[in-house]
């Protein structure tokens, strides 16, 4: 029997807690998961690239993880606290109810972080609920050894490259590698657990509850007067604000980087190969979220993602042209894919991946979301400045002599580069936002040739893409496969919404790619992609359907897709990047680009139903 097939019997999946189960914490320099059964098991000290020290998500008995639950049956919920990212985790049980508070302070938005500091707070609320605490860290993946010791309330985990401090309103004792606490609290009573990162300036603190309870104050207030600033006022506020909330989550403060999820190698399919590390700087999903970002009137957001560009990425003349498809949340261009075959994987799910191989993948397509999402910074945010506007001139330029090369396009298949539909249809993007920014600054540009380039691609698609057989628009020239990605034909502007040829291929996709609301990215076994096995349907194509729904007038149809989509939200409201079979969520959790298209597919069925 393989480990997979061990790892999916019935007994064994008890070990893990679905993706789904989770909510996410962070303070902008990095996220952690907590489950709902009260356990931490995915955070990465210091960044959200760093090696993890929680993984059981990954790896039940090697991954590591903080456990905080009560040692008697208990029913469980979790909620964030209203308006925050402060996550709670509710226990009920015979004798009583409490509650641990997770989150990590943040008192200000300054680039700098000496003290990075993940809480825990215990409370009992009625009656009375005998807990364990068991702090198992497991360093750099679980490859380090570390040693362990406490005394006088300070127990601190040391590894070669890294160490840990935990302070505690209770009693710890050293269990092996562990750390571990057996303490019952009574109504009114409440225990502390902080963990920081030890380093330069940074000295164990303890934290009293006192102090908890003003860093509990203090994030609050954060998190309330950074969502203040949303313009949204529709019908789906409250999900529309816990992905706004989600985004934020996953920026990276220091530099102004977005990652595309806080996680790695969480399948696409359970016991399947499609495992993926996406905690570094897509050049696409960073740019589709500031979009998203700044129509919801977050504007510092979008300025310090263009300084980030502009500050941390030099445009190169590698095989993908002068942009990488995706960057380090430091802006470094070399992110190395290698394999932990020491991890089994979520449910025997291997391999488990960190960096990514596809980095230097050629994507045309990054190109269209970029100068996209810098064509609504000048128009929403602040005018671009002379040295933004070199650079898309540079870009355009490449685009304009490359737009016609094969590459590998969004969904980044692993099967050979061919002329993907979307990939010319986002330079054709390009090209055109940067006509516009032109046009309205009356900048410098060379109109004559960008504007030559433009209609040929635009002719090229119309001549090549679209299959009179199908009577739809194609994935890619050569073939009669369709593709989800072509949902953004209409959303992109490059045709009427309710252009005839549209219409049809909105029809074909329906037919085919969409299942009770739910989108497939293209069906593997017709547009193979490089890789075994299937995937479940991809959650921001789902929301793609429905805004190309909306905006040709089948508002009845778009807004019952959209609240059926709501449906498969987890608990708190966040999503995976697709959604299974039976509903379950799969893939990195959260994810950006889910979270963004929410927004987007929102905004515009507000405006559609008036």
């Amino acid at each position: 029997m393989t480990v997979a097939e061990s790892i999916r019997h019935p007994t064994d999946a008890s070990r893990y807690v679905p993706i789904a189960e989770h909510g996410l914490i962070g303070d902008l320099r990095t996220a952690a998961l907590v489950d709902t059964r009260g356990t931490i098991d995915w955070y990465c000290p210091v960044r959200f690239d760093a090696p993890s020290v929680f993984a059981s998500i990954l790896d039940a008995d090697r991954g590591g993880s903080f456990r905080l639950t009560p040692e008697v049956p208990v029913r469980t919920k979790q909620f964030y606290f209203p308006d925050t990212n402060i996550l709670i985790t509710r226990f009920f049980a015979d004798d009583g109810v409490a509650e641990v508070q997770d989150f990590m302070p943040i008192v200000d938005d300054s680039r700098e972080a000496d003290r990075h500091r993940l809480i825990r707070r215990v409370l009992c609320v009625r009656g009375s609920l005998p807990f364990t605490a068991r702090l198992a860290p497991r360093f750099d993946y679980g490859r380090q050894s570390h040693t362990v010791r406490t005394e006088k309330g300070l127990t601190t985990f040391e590894s070669p490259e890294l160490t840990l401090a935990l302070t505690s309103g209770v009693t710890m004792e050293v269990d092996g590698p562990d750390a571990v606490s057996t303490f019952k609290l009574v109504e009114g009573e409440a225990a502390v657990f902080a963990l920081d990162r030890i380093g330069g300036t940074v000295q164990p603190r303890h934290c009293p509850q006192a102090e908890a309870e003003e860093l509990f104050d203090a994030t609050v207030r954060y998190w309330r007067r950074w969502l203040a600033q949303s313009r949204y006022r529709g019908r789906w506020r409250e999900m529309v604000h816990r992905s706004a909330l989600t985004l934020k989550l996953l920026t990276y403060a220091p530099t102004g980087a977005i990652v595309a999820a806080p996680t790695t190698s969480l399948p696409e399919q359970i016991g399947g190969e499609r495992n993926w590390d996406y905690r570094y700087v897509w050049v696409r999903d960073a740019a589709f979220c500031i979009y998203a970002l700044l129509r919801l009137g977050f504007t510092q957001e979008a300025e310090a993602f263009v300084r980030f560009l502009s500050e941390g990425i030099a445009l190169g003349d590698g095989p993908g042209g002068p942009l990488q498809i995706m960057y380090g949340i430091d802006g470094r261009s070399e992110i190395p894919e290698q394999m932990l075959p020491h991890l089994e994987g979520h449910l025997g799910s291997s391999p488990v991946r960190v960096g990514n191989a596809a980095v230097h993948q050629l994507q045309l397509d990054i190109y269209g979301a970029l100068v996209d999402s810098l064509y609504l910074y000048d128009k929403w945010g602040q005018p671009l400045s002379s040295d933004h506007w070199d650079a898309v001139c540079t870009l355009v330029g490449w685009v304009c002599d490359n737009w016609d090369r094969p590459d590998m396009s969004v969904w980044e298949t692993r099967s050979g580069p061919q002329r993907f539909l979307y990939s010319q249809l986002m330079c054709w993007v390009a090209i055109e936002r940067a006509m516009r920014i032109a046009r309205h600054r009356g900048l410098p540009a060379d109109m004559a040739r960008w504007s030559t380039a433009r209609d040929d691609i635009y002719r090229r698609i119309m001549r090549c893409g679209w299959s009179p057989r199908r009577r739809a628009f194609v994935q890619r020239e050569g073939e009669e496969v369709l593709d989800a990605s072509l949902l953004m034909m209409p959303l992109s502007k490059f045709i009427s919404p309710t252009d005839p040829k549209w219409l049809s291929t909105l029809d074909a996709l329906g037919e085919e790619l969409v299942s009770d609301s739910l989108v497939y990215r293209y069906d593997p076994t017709v547009s193979p992609d490089g890789l075994r096995g299937a995937e479940g349907t991809f959650s921001i194509c789902s929301f793609w359907y429905v805004e190309a729904l909306s905006r040709a007038g089948r508002v009845d149809e778009a807004r019952l897709a959209f609240e059926k989509m709501l449906t498969y939200a987890n608990h708190v409201g966040l999503y995976a990047e697709e959604i299974g079979r039976t509903g379950e969520q799969i893939g990195n959790f959260p994810q950006a680009f889910t979270h963004l298209a929410l927004i987007s597919a929102a905004f515009n069925l507000d405006r559609a139903l008036g």
